[in-house]
């Protein structure tokens, strides 16, 4: 005989896997549709934060993300594609990885110069080539190259750095 305990269980665990068979059969177009709506909340919201830069660092920080929103989306489709190969697949999860790592050290090198120099920068990081746009209308050669040794910092390998001022 069947007590509550087993009943429960059972129904539990049938529910469970009605919902991931449900979830792994939903088709892509519906998980691409809300990739479009949450790049518009993102880049709306990233707006709304950086309130004490200028508007060139806003713009192109906007730019920037909706650059790594549509490479995001790219790369996504490739992963949820049935026609792509494994090793497609497994290059689209690194590329989604390196990307979401260069954010995180863009904004850790943003937040150093924000302490160390209490400015405002927009940092970018395209392979080994990084570009650090500084809002202040003071150009210095010698912060810049304060700035560039503080980037230097985060790496082991040499990188190619820029820093431009502007106000």
């Amino acid at each position: 005989m069947i007590n509550k305990r087993s009943l429960w269980f059972l129904t539990l665990f049938s529910l469970i896997l009605v919902l991931s068979v449900y979830y792994v059969t939903m088709p892509s177009e519906l998980l691409i549709g809300q990739d479009d709506k949450e790049k518009t909340q993102t880049v709306s919201a990233s707006t709304e934060s950086s309130s004490g830069e200028s508007a060139e660092l806003v713009a192109l920080r906007v730019e920037s993300e909706e650059k790594m929103l549509d490479e995001i989306t790219e790369l996504k489709k490739v992963l949820t594609s049935s026609e792509s190969t494994t090793k497609q697949k497994n290059e689209a999860f690194e590329k989604m990885q390196d990307l979401n790592k260069n954010k995180g050290v863009e904004e850790t090198i943003e937040n150093k110069i924000k302490k160390e120099f209490s400015l405002s920068s927009f940092v970018n990081i395209d392979g080994t080539n990084i570009s650090v746009t500084v809002d202040s209308s003071k150009h210095d050669k010698a912060l810049a190259n304060k700035i560039m040794r503080q980037v230097q910092s985060e790496f082991k390998e040499p990188m190619s750095i820029s820093v431009k001022f502007q106000k």
